[in-house]
Order: C-alpha cells, then sequence, then structure tokens
C-alpha cells in the first residue's frame, strides 16, 4: 500500500481509493497509445495495416502474461472488421481534416487490450482499437478484435491457468460469451465443409471471355523474409505480430493486381498460427485472389516456413483469408473485374471463398440484427446454423448480466422480477430445485413436453434436430383474447452445459424462419427474440432455474396482469414446473433413451 496526499492505491486488490472514490480497475488491462509517424504510413499516406496488427499483437501479448504470470504466444486471432482506415492526405496537416472516416499522420492509435476469459492453458483476450484527433478533441472506433493466447510451457511442466474472476458487468459479459466464441472458433472449419456440401453455394466458374475477366494467377505473390533478431519476441520466437504484417504485405500486393490500383484492406478472417518459428528461418509468403465480388475480393494468404541446410519440408505456419476493396478519388468503391480460378484448387479456392463470403453476410446479418426490426426471426439454413446458434445464447447470456432488475412479487420462494431498458421490458422468474443441476437441464430440455406444465403451450412439435445442442420447434399457443386466433411460433432451441465449474447450463430460444414452416392464414404468427433458462448448481444439492424473456408484443400479454399483481398466474406456471420435474427425476435415464439427449 502506498499513500501520497490523502490518495491511496491497492496495487494487488483491482480497486484503488482516490480521494475516498473507489475505481475499479481489471489487473489484466493493458493499454498503449501511439502517434501515427511517417515511418508507419505506407505510400497512399494510411497507416500500414501491417504496423497496425503489430501493435494490436503486443498490447493482447502483454494482457495475456499479465494474467497468466509467465511468457504467452498467438494462438489465433479472430475476424478483425476495419472500420476507419487511418490516413494521412497530403493536402492539408492533421488538425485540418474534419473527415471521421480520415486518421492523419499525428493522430494517435489507442489500443486497450484485456483478458475476457481463461480457460486451461488458453485465454480470450479481447482488443478495442480508436483513433484520437488530439487537434479536434474527437476519438473514434477503428476495429475490434479476440485473439486467442496460449500459455507457454515451463520445461516439460504443462502450465494450467488461473481462472479470471470477472467482477464488472460488462465483465461478466463477455466472460459468459467468451466460451460460445470459443465454440465457433473450433466449428468454423467444419461450418464451411458442411456448406461446400450441402448449400448451393457453389457458381459456375467459366466466365465468358471479356476484358473484364482477370486470370487468377495474374494476381499470384510469392515471397521470402528471412527472419532477424529484431523480428523475434522476448521469448526467441517469430514475434506474431511481424508474420502477420508480412502476410498483409504479401495479401495487399495479390489485391492491388487485380484492377492495377492500390487496395483497402476491410476485413480479416481468423489468423490461426499452427506452430512458431525461429531467428534464422526463411519464411515463405504467399497470396492470390481467390475471388471477386461486386465491390469486393477475398485474397488467400499463407506463411510456411524453412531453414536452409535443414532437410525438413516446408512447416505450415499459418493462414488467413483477407478481404479488400478499391476507393476511387471519391473514397467510394469500384466494380471490380471478375476473376477467373485456375483449374483445380483454384476452382476449390473459389468457391470457398463464395461459401465464406455467405458467411459473413449471414453473421452480419444475424449479430447486427436490431430488436426493433420486423420480423426479429432471421432465416435459418445450415449455412448461419453456427452463428444463429451463437447470437442466441450469447443473447440469453447478455439478458441474464443486467442489473437492475426489480422484484415485482415473490411467493414460496418463485421471484418475479422486471427490467425495463430502454422501450423494451424484460422479465426473469426465479426459483430453487433441490436437485443437481444436470438432472434439471435433461428435463427442461425437450420442449415438445412443456405442454405437461406450462399452459401457454398448446402443442410443440420437433421440426428438425440439427444436431445434439440445437433443434427446431414449432409451437401452439392459446391466444389471451377471446375469439382471437391461436399463435403459432418457430423456435431455435439451443442447449449448452457448462464450460468449467460456476458457469449454468442453458437453454436459449429465439424465433427463426422456415422456408417450410412459414406464417399461415391459421394461425397468428409470433415471434421470440430471447428467452430461456439459466440452470445453476449451488450448494448441498440446490439448483437455482432462472427463466427469462425479454417480451415481444406477442408475449407480454401473457404476463402483464402478474407484473400488474392482479394475477399469480406465473407461480402456478412454475409450480406446475417443480411438479413435472420432480415426476421425472427419476426416469432419467429412459428420459434421454426416448428422447436422445
Amino acid at each position: 500500500m502506498t499513500s501520497q496526499g490523502g490518495n491511496s492505491l491497492l496495487q494487488d486488490g483491482q480497486v484503488f481509493s482516490l480521494q475516498n472514490a473507489l475505481i475499479y480497475c481489471n489487473p489484466t488491462e493493458v493499454k498503449m497509445s501511439q502517434m501515427v509517424l511517417p515511418c508507419h504510413a505506407n505510400h497512399q499516406g494510411e497507416l500500414s495495416m501491417g504496423q497496425l496488427l503489430k501493435w494490436i499483437d503486443t498490447t493482447a501479448c502483454l494482457s495475456a502474461e499479465k494474467h497468466a504470470g509467465c511468457s504467452c504466444v498467438t494462438a489465433s486471432m479472430d475476424d478483425i472488421h476495419i472500420e476507419h482506415t487511418i490516413r494521412h492526405l497530403q493536402v492539408k496537416p492533421a488538425w485540418h481534416q474534419h473527415d471521421k472516416d480520415t486518421v492523419c499522420v499525428g493522430h494517435v492509435v489507442n489500443i486497450k487490450a484485456k483478458v475476457n476469459r481463461a480457460f486451461n492453458s488458453s485465454m480470450e483476450v479481447g482488443i478495442q482499437v480508436s483513433c484520437e484527433n488530439l487537434f479536434q478533441g474527437k476519438e473514434w472506433n477503428v476495429c475490434k478484435a479476440f485473439a486467442t493466447f496460449v500459455a507457454s510451457k515451463q520445461g516439460t511442466e504443462k502450465i494450467r491457468l488461473k481462472p479470471f474472476e470477472p467482477y464488472t458487468q460488462e465483465e461478466q459479459v463477455e466472460y459468459s460469451i467468451a466460451a460460445e466464441r470459443r465454440r465457433m472458433r473450433l466449428a468454423h472449419a467444419e461450418t464451411i465443409k458442411a456448406l461446400l456440401l450441402k448449400s448451393a453455394v457453389q457458381e459456375e466458374c467459366n466466365q465468358s471471355e471479356t476484358v473484364n475477366v482477370v486470370p487468377a494467377e495474374k494476381t499470384r505473390v510469392e515471397s521470402v523474409e528471412l527472419v532477424l533478431p529484431p523480428h523475434a519476441n522476448h521469448q526467441g520466437y517469430t514475434f506474431g505480430g511481424q508474420i502477420m504484417a508480412w502476410m498483409e504485405n504479401v495479401a495487399t500486393i495479390a489485391a492491388s493486381r487485380l484492377c492495377n490500383s492500390y487496395a483497402t484492406l476491410r476485413t480479416i478472417d481468423m489468423f490461426h498460427f499452427r506452430g512458431p518459428s525461429q531467428v534464422g528461418d526463411r519464411l515463405v509468403l504467399k497470396a492470390i485472389v481467390n475471388s471477386a465480388f461486386k465491390n469486393s475480393m477475398e485474397v488467400g494468404v499463407c506463411a510456411h516456413a524453412y531453414r536452409e541446410g535443414s532437410e525438413d519440408s516446408l512447416r505450415h505456419l499459418n493462414s488467413a483469408f483477407m478481404t479488400f476493396i478499391v476507393l476511387d478519388k471519391e473514397g467510394q468503391p469500384i466494380t471490380l473485374p471478375q476473376i477467373k480460378p485456375e483449374p483445380g484448387d483454384g476452382v476449390r479456392r473459389y468457391n470457398e471463398a463464395n461459401a465464406r463470403k455467405k458467411l459473413r453476410l449471414d453473421r452480419k446479418y444475424i449479430i447486427s440484427c436490431k430488436q426493433t426490426e420486423v420480423p426479429l426471426s432471421v432465416p435459418w439454413d445450415p449455412c448461419n446454423q453456427v452463428y444463429l446458434s451463437y447470437n442466441n445464447v450469447s443473447a440469453l447470456k447478455m439478458l441474464a448480466a443486467k442489473r437492475n432488475w426489480v422484484l415485482d412479487s415473490e411467493k414460496n420462494k418463485v421471484k418475479l422480477s422486471t427490467l425495463e431498458d430502454g422501450q423494451f421490458l424484460s422479465f426473469k422468474i426465479e426459483m430453487e430445485v433441490p436437485l443437481e443441476a444436470s438432472t434439471i437441464f435433461l428435463i427442461l430440455s425437450d420442449l415438445t413436453r412443456r405442454t405437461e406444465w406450462d399452459p401457454h403451450y398448446q402443442k410443440c412439435e420437433v421440426i428438425q434436430k440439427v444436431n445434439d445442442d440445437d433443434t427446431i420447434y414449432h409451437l401452439i399457443t392459446p391466444s389471451v383474447k377471446e375469439g382471437s386466433k391461436f399463435q403459432d411460433f418457430v423456435l431455435l432451441a439451443s442447449r449448452r452445459k457448462p464450460c468449467a465449474a460456476g458457469d449454468p447450463f442453458v437453454i436459449a430460444f429465439r424465433s427463426v424462419t422456415l422456408p417450410t414452416h412459414l406464417a399461415t392464414s391459421e394461425y397468428t404468427r409470433g415471434e421470440v427474440q430471447c428467452a430461456g433458462f439459466s440452470i445453476l448448481q449451488q450448494e448441498d444439492s440446490q439448483t437455482k432455474v432462472t427463466y427469462y424473456n425479454q417480451a415481444s408484443p406477442e408475449v407480454l400479454p401473457y404476463i402483464t396482469t402478474d407484473i400488474a399483481g392482479l394475477s399469480s398466474g406465473y407461480y402456478t406456471t412454475f409450480e406446475s414446473c417443480l411438479k413435472y420435474i420432480e415426476r421425472n427425476k427419476n426416469n432419467i435415464t429412459l428420459f434421454m433413451q426416448e428422447h436422445k439427449l
């Protein structure tokens, strides 16, 4: 503890006092601020994206090592979308710039990194990059990224990371969703394969012979770099940020060759490091345009290493896919020529590029879909299933992490709370159940049996069992208003077991759209934007079961009388749920066999 003039700092306690005001400081947070100098800019006057990747990787690594207490290496870098370029215009000095999209030499790049969650030997680090105009006092976002770092072994001893304890609401949300992002990373390659097999994304590659068709071979780039001591990190391995910078360089050259104009990087699809390299290695970097769309193109880039005099073959270090655009004088994307892929692998890369574009569009639509838009549901197909499932679970976890819930009523330890967040009203119902969480999770997982305890479920049947974790249901509910038509819903139910001790079991629901089950005149189509169960194991075989619902107009009439205190229907429903769980607690094996859970 140090003290200066009444100000006190508690360095290892995460919280320090300044003039008797407690201020929280994340123990893993690292901040870096860099002045953009001419040496950081390319010939266009823009900050080199390779330089930015170096700064990002350095800041994230320092954060990871701050938590791990030992050396860490970059395992992967998630998708990065560049919101704004960092540019130096020759016409005016930095202090004359008024365009928010333009950041000049002399501005400051601010990078903040902090650990979101630690697993066994790896951890996720969240990175936020912004730019600051010192002369106008303005700051805006450049990009956001998530990186995975792995603790280096100390000799033969395997490192097991200490858990990261979230403190603020924001940290709790990121901590919870980090497990979902990890699932997406692990499923990414399989998602691409499934898309190519099941979806009609493969396009005809035999374009007509016109002046607007460019052979892919013309864009091929191959370069070699010798790893020198300045390229190594503090562990003696080639700095991951340096490898990413070299990859960005050859990718930019390939993209610029397509239409003989300078290309601007917009997105990066996950860097994945497959092995280390060291000083003295030669790195072979290859890039080629895989496919060109109307205003953008995908460049595939890879890095291999070899050592002179060694009989070992090339070692695959990293691969990534980068999306570029070409801007005209007004800063607008130009129409790009078509690409003619090479036979064999070129056609495969072309089709995979189209698949990745579809995934990017699906992901952007799913994750950016605003709750005020109608319909709330989004189309489901095998291509976007991973992202829909991710969005489904993460939305429920974000709702559960919100604070300022207000307890409206309680009866026999069943609590009803509400949360008014802007124009939205959410509610949660909590109860204690004297059973193991895993048992309750299995019993509540099958939505078709909810008709046994919930009077709002008239009929529920399985439309499609996607996999062990995701199922699509068709639900019919009675109308609240007498004489009105029944409502129907098409729901995606996503189940999650705990990723680690202290995590809850999760069953999340959201509406989706299926071409085989469109709205009909027989029912009024309803939509659920976010709902589900959180099932958390506590001490002495007690489990806290919480049901959440971010109420849409179709759902609100079922609960408003309870919130107003005019009814205790919520208590009756969940008392029935408790009895249902009690009846089925001894039939888990049969329950799993019957419903293939």
